[in-house]
């Protein structure tokens, strides 16, 4: 059986930081697993 995509996609566990353990706020085009932090990334803010 074929599911809706959407479903699909919220049903998906959560992503952990492989580094620090800490939850990854994931985004759609984000395939890593290290958190921001980890990888000493500074915001354009």
């Amino acid at each position: 059986m074929v599911q809706n995509i959407l479903d699909f996609f919220k049903n998906l566990p959560d992503k952990y930081c492989t580094e620090c353990g800490k939850k990854i706020d994931e985004q759609s085009e984000c395939y890593g697993n290290t958190c921001p932090n980890c990888l000493h990334v500074k915001s354009h803010e």
